[in-house]
C-alpha cells in the first residue's frame, strides 16, 4: 500500500492520461494529473490487487513538458485530460502507445514508423455532444461537458476546443434553455459544423411549445445556426422549419469539403463525421498516398459511412465498391457519387460487417487494394475472414486476397487484435503505422497502419 509520504516516480502516461508509477511494494500506481519524469506524493483514492488509483497531493520535480493549461475549466471539465501536457508530447504519447499496443497485443512491430499526424491543437472540435441541465435548487441551467469522471455537468461559459462563435454560444445557451416552457426535458444539444453553416441539433423529451419554437428561430437567426429538433432516436432529426427559406442564413446545406480530391461530401447532423476537419483532410490525403491507388485497379472501402474515403478514391481507382453498416448511410453516399459523376466508379452496399464469413468476404470479389476505416469495435469480422481464407484456400476457390491494405483506427487496442491476424495468420506484413491527433488534449488515440503481401 502507497503511503502519504512516500515519493513515487511517475513513469509513463496511460491512455487515461494518467501517470504510472509503482510504489515501494513494487504495485502499479495510477496518478491522475501527473507527468512522466515527476516525483510526486499521493492519496490513493482506491485498491486493488494489482493496482491503485490516486491524486497528487505534492510535487517536488516537475517535467518540462508540463505546460499551464489554457481553459479555465481544465481539471473539472471532462473534456479534455492532456492540457497540462505540450501538444508536441501528447502526439509523441499517443504514438509510443500505438506502438506498445501493436506489440504487446498483436505482437506487431511497424517497418516503418510514418511522422505522426497533426494539426490545430485549439478551436478544432467540428463535433460535439453538448449536455444540458436545468439546475432548480440553483434556478440556472448548464450548457456543456460533463465533469471528470462524474455525471454532473461542468459549469463552463467558454469552451478552448470549441470552434470560437461556438464557445462564445454556451452562455447565450444557457440563457436560451432558461427562457424555454421546456428547459427542464431539453437533455442534449449536439452540434456538428459545417463548411457553411453549423447546426445544433435539440433533444427534447416532450413535444415543443409554440413559443419555445419561436425562440429557437429568434436565436437561430441572431447566432447564424440551423436548428434541428431530435424527439426521440438519431433517425427522427428534422429541420426546425423543415429545408427552410433561400434567403435565411440559416438555409445553407451541411456539408465538408476535401479540395484535394474536389469532393463535398453532404451530412445530417446526427451522422458520423470526424471531429477535426483540418486533420480528416490531411488523413484522406495520406491514406489515398499509401494505398497508392492506380488507375487500373479495384478498391474496396470497409466501414465506409458518407464515403469520407470512397469517394476521393473514386477519383483515383477504377472502381471502388464502398460496404457499410447503415443503409441509411449507403443511401446518401450513392446520392453523392451521383452528385460529383462518380457512380460509374463507386458503388455501395449495405451489410453487418461484424458478421462476415469467408466466403462472404470472397463473394465481393478481388480487389487489389482495400481501405478499413471501422468504429471503435475494429474489423474482427473481416480479419477473420481474409485470414481463415489464407489458411485454406478450398474455403473461397481461385479468391486472390488485396495486395495491401491501410487501416484507419479509432482504438489502438482493436487495431492491435486485427493486425495480429493479418500479419501471424493471414499472410501479411506491417509495413508501416503512425499515430494520428485527431483529438487534441484528449487521451483518444487514432491511427494508419499499412498491411503488405509478405
Amino acid at each position: 500500500m502507497t503511503s502519504v509520504d512516500e515519493w513515487l516516480k511517475v513513469e509513463s502516461l496511460d491512455l487515461e492520461a494518467q501517470g504510472v508509477a509503482h510504489n515501494a511494494e513494487g504495485k502499479v500506481v495510477f496518478i491522475d494529473g501527473a507527468l512522466p519524469g515527476e516525483e510526486v506524493r499521493v492519496r490513493v483514492l482506491r485498491r486493488k490487487n494489482n493496482w491503485e488509483q490516486a491524486e497528487m497531493t505534492l510535487r517536488r520535480s516537475e517535467s518540462a513538458q508540463r505546460v499551464v493549461p489554457k481553459c479555465p475549466h481544465f481539471g473539472v471539465c471532462g473534456g479534455c485530460r492532456m492540457q497540462h501536457l505540450h501538444v508536441d508530447a501528447q502526439v509523441a504519447t499517443k504514438q509510443r502507445a500505438l506502438e506498445d499496443a501493436l506489440w504487446h497485443l498483436g505482437k506487431v512491430k511497424a517497418e516503418r514508423v510514418l511522422r505522426p499526424i497533426a494539426g490545430p491543437a485549439w478551436r478544432y472540435r467540428h463535433r460535439a455532444r453538448l449536455s444540458v441541465r436545468y439546475v432548480a435548487k440553483k434556478g440556472k441551467v448548464l450548457v456543456g461537458f460533463h465533469e471528470k469522471k462524474s455525471s454532473y455537468v461542468a459549469d463552463m461559459d467558454s469552451c478552448e476546443v470549441l470552434p470560437l462563435h461556438l464557445s462564445e454560444m454556451l452562455v447565450p445557451l444557457r440563457e436560451l434553455v432558461a427562457a424555454m416552457d421546456q428547459r427542464d426535458r431539453l437533455p442534449q444539444i449536439e452540434v456538428a459544423v459545417g463548411d457553411a453553416v453549423t447546426a445544433l441539433v435539440l433533444r427534447h423529451l416532450e413535444p415543443l411549445t409554440a413559443a419555445d419554437l419561436q425562440r429557437l428561430r429568434a436565436f437561430g437567426l441572431a447566432h447564424r445556426v440551423q436548428w434541428w429538433l431530435q424527439p426521440k432516436g438519431p433517425d427522427t432529426a428534422h429541420r426546425l422549419d423543415g429545408d427552410g427559406n433561400d434567403n435565411d442564413c440559416t438555409s445553407a446545406e451541411l456539408a465538408y469539403a476535401l479540395p484535394e480530391f474536389g469532393v463535398r461530401i453532404a451530412f445530417r447532423p446526427t451522422d458520423f463525421t470526424q471531429v477535426n476537419a483540418a486533420i480528416n483532410g490531411t488523413l484522406v490525403g495520406r491514406a489515398l498516398r499509401l494505398l497508392d491507388v492506380q488507375r487500373s485497379e479495384r478498391v474496396i472501402d470497409w466501414f465506409c459511412g458518407l464515403g469520407n474515403f470512397t469517394l476521393p478514391l473514386a477519383t483515383r481507382a477504377r472502381a471502388v465498391l464502398g460496404i457499410e453498416g447503415s443503409p441509411t448511410l449507403v443511401e446518401r453516399a450513392c446520392a453523392g457519387a451521383a452528385s460529383h459523376g462518380l457512380a460509374d466508379r463507386a458503388s455501395f452496399v449495405a451489410r453487418n460487417l461484424f458478421e462476415l464469413s469467408p466466403a462472404d468476404l470472397a463473394g465481393y470479389g478481388h480487389a487489389e487494394k482495400w481501405l478499413l476505416d471501422p468504429p471503435r469495435e475494429g474489423a474482427f469480422a473481416i480479419a477473420k475472414a481474409l485470414a481463415d481464407l489464407h489458411q485454406d484456400a478450398e474455403l473461397a476457390s481461385g479468391y486472390v486476397p488485396p495486395q495491401r491494405i491501410v487501416y484507419v483506427s479509432c482504438n489502438p487496442a482493436t487495431l492491435a487484435r486485427d493486425a495480429g491476424l493479418f500479419v501471424h495468420q493471414a499472410g501479411y506484413r506491417c509495413s508501416a503505422a503512425g499515430a494520428v491527433n485527431m483529438f487534441p488534449h484528449t487521451a483518444h488515440v487514432e491511427s494508419i497502419a499499412v498491411f503488405e503481401r509478405a
